[in-house]
């Protein structure tokens, strides 16, 4: 029996046990094949012959433009074409290559076949006959028409004409060193702004530009409309203003004042202009796609309709017109020497970002108050809402500051769910609390003898109307500010921006002689940003933002409304088995904080409905900055016009 059971155990040990390795086939293993590398490499050296360009954009009813470029060929044989990928300002390889339709190229009216790179699909090969001295490549650029599709560009009454969306350039130069004559065709009536200087203007509109290298152009848009206003703000600087409608044109001189005031603290501030001139380009428009773009002699910014109409009552609206100002020092003159490229095909690095935005985010703050253009006590509410928002944010306790400069690649600022602990972008406000802690620091140590200021003068304010590109590295940055005040820079920026902190760079605040406080009513600027941005604002009590349809927006990490399982997407319909609107949980609210019982919130989440109930008993929280003592303070100083 012992002898039986041995037996069969030995032939099911054979019959299961593994193929013998010589006898078992191998997985397939292949190996990849190499990428070539097809793409010339640019060169500092001057292109020969100048690219003609013109666009045709008069078919505004279905935003299609319509582009002819002639490009001169250096001799026979293989030429790529590069459309533009990775765009100053956005920080990212985001040009719109999908939306470039119709690909006809010619020479001497032969046709000539393109392919596109597999591996780099902004590139197109050709190859150039024999007898060919130029190119012709006919294609179109069809704009989004719905916000789902990407930025709106064009409506019925506005143009916002981008270089780097209708254009190609040849490889193997930079930019800087390619010439172009544009010329762009208008609808009829319509008026344009633009850092271009026109050379010519033909009846049918068509604007013929004066001789540009293409960098330059790529860094000049245009914006075009039915409604359009120019007002000659100083001697170099003009305001170009398209609506939708014409009544959102009606600027008063008061307001035109305080944009005429910017320009002078700004220059009074850095001291140098790097312009020859400069155009703020202004769209008042719902339907236009949002931007705050900066270009050297130029800014895109499309703001909410009533910014001259509503003046009261949308502050905040107006941060971007000194933060993109600003930007002609900070970002375009001066600028990381690693986000510097030849080309817009050569991928930028952000790591100095926290300078570039962190800086011009501060600047725009001074410069708002020191101009008039926003109200000293809303300056001082603007500052409280980042200080709580950052302070508050527990994607601070995983990922520094430095590597939210990665964030225009990561994300290409597509929408986040969970911000507060994601971290997006923070490079902007809390690089703006990083320079008012040096800013209160310098201040303190040198005893109100200098300041940032003093910093700006020197890092940004050198070689009057030179509008080329300085570029600076950390230590660079360094060096300056121990030339204003002598400290170890070195460790104050690192521990700042390279080391993960689990609170915001708030020592600006006492010794600039505030205190940041929690009350429970909220200011007026925070109350009128609520109504321009059209959401309401619940982040420090229950955790969460709301839109104009009752769905929450933001859910704030670990928060209260996070811990009973709310999520972003989730529609409040009651509170305490009353139809929700703001009013009624803001009551709710308040009255928690007395009776000790939980909110009860009635939720709709995808197709399921339940009843959450949050025990918060802490009131409502909105943040203010409180002045310390009844003495002047450092931070006051720092709003005070020059």
């Amino acid at each position: 029996m012992q002898m039986k059971s041995a037996v069969t155990a030995l032939l099911a040990a054979v019959a299961f046990a593994p193929m013998a390795a010589s006898a078992q086939p191998a997985n397939s293993m292949p190996q990849p094949i190499a990428i070539p590398d097809d793409v010339p490499t640019p060169r500092d050296i001057p292109f020969s012959g100048s690219i003609r360009l013109d666009v045709d954009v008069t078919d505004v009813a279905r935003g299609i433009f319509r582009i002819r470029e002639v490009i001169p060929v250096q001799g026979p044989g293989p030429v790529t074409l590069l459309y533009p990928k990775w765009l100053p300002g956005r920080h990212s390889p985001v040009g719109p290559i999908d939306d470039i339709v119709g690909f006809k190229f010619s020479a001497g009216g032969k046709s000539i076949p393109w392919t596109r790179d597999p591996a780099n699909v902004y590139a197109l090969h050709l190859d150039v006959p024999a007898d060919a001295r130029e190119i012709v490549a006919e294609f179109q650029y069809v704009s989004p028409t719905s916000g789902s599709q990407g930025r709106i560009t064009v409506t019925p009454a506005i143009v916002d004409l981008q270089w780097n969306l209708v254009s190609l350039y040849p490889a193997g130069w930079f930019v800087r060193r390619i010439p172009v004559d544009a010329t762009v065709r208008f609808p009829a009536g319509w008026k344009y702004g633009t850092a271009l200087e026109t050379a010519t203007l033909s009846p049918d509109n068509t604007a013929r530009f004066k001789q540009i290298n293409f960098e330059d152009l790529i860094d000049s848009p245009i914006f075009a409309g039915l409604h359009f206003r120019q007002d000659q703000l100083t001697p170099d600087v003009r305001m170009n203003i398209v609506a939708d409608t014409p009544d959102e044109l009606a600027a008063n001189d008061e307001q035109l004042a305080k944009h005429r005031a910017l320009i002078a603290q700004t220059l009074k501030l850095f001291g140098t202009q790097h312009y020859d001139h400069y155009d703020f380009l202004l769209a008042i428009s719902d339907k236009l796609g949002g931007i705050g773009l900066e270009h050297h002699r130029s800014t895109e910014i499309k703001v909410q309709p009533g910014y001259f109409t509503k003046w009261n009552d949308n502050a905040s609206s107006r941060n971007v017109v000194p933060h993109e100002f600003v930007h002609s020092w900070n970002g375009k003159y001066r600028q990381g020497a690693d986000l510097f490229t030849p080309d817009y095909a050569t991928p930028m690095r952000n790591s100095l970002l926290w300078v570039y935005e962190g800086q011009t985010q501060y600047w725009g703050y001074v410069l708002q108050a020191r101009s008039g253009l926003v109200s000293l006590q809303d300056t001082l509410d603007g500052y409280a809402i980042i200080a709580a928002q950052l302070d508050t944010r527990p994607g601070r306790q995983w990922r520094p500051l430095i590597d939210t400069t990665n964030d225009p690649i990561l994300s290409k600022r597509t929408p986040q769910p969970w911000v507060s602990w994601q971290r997006s972008e923070d490079y902007y406000n809390e690089g703006l609390l990083i320079w008012l802690d040096a800013d209160m620091l310098i201040r303190e140590q040198s005893g109100g003898k200098r300041s940032l200021d003093d910093f700006a003068r020197d890092f940004f304010g050198k070689r009057d109307r030179d509008w080329g590109i300085s570029t600076y590295t950390f230590e660079d940055v360094v060096a300056a500010l121990n030339q204003v005040q002598p400290y170890d820079w070195a460790e104050f920026l690192h521990a700042r921006v390279d080391r993960i902190a689990p609170r915001a760079p708030l020592d600006w605040l006492k010794r600039g002689g505030y205190r940041l406080v929690y009350a429970t009513t909220p200011t007026p600027y925070w109350k009128a940003r609520e109504t321009l941005l059209k959401f309401t604002d619940f982040s420090y009590s229950l955790g969460f933002t709301l839109d104009k349809g009752n769905s929450l927006s933001q859910v704030m990490w670990d928060s209260p409304a996070f811990n009973a399982g709310l999520t972003v997407g989730s529609v409040l319909l009651a509170v305490n088995g009353q139809e929700y609107d703001s009013d009624v949980l803001a009551a709710a609210i308040t009255a928690a904080a007395k009776s000790r019982k939980p909110i009860s919130l009635l939720v709709k989440q995808g197709d399921r409905y339940f009843t959450a109930d949050i025990a918060y008993f802490d009131g409502l929280k909105y943040p203010r900055l409180e002045k310390i003592g009844s003495g002047k303070a450092r931070l006051d100083a720092l709003r005070k016009p020059l």
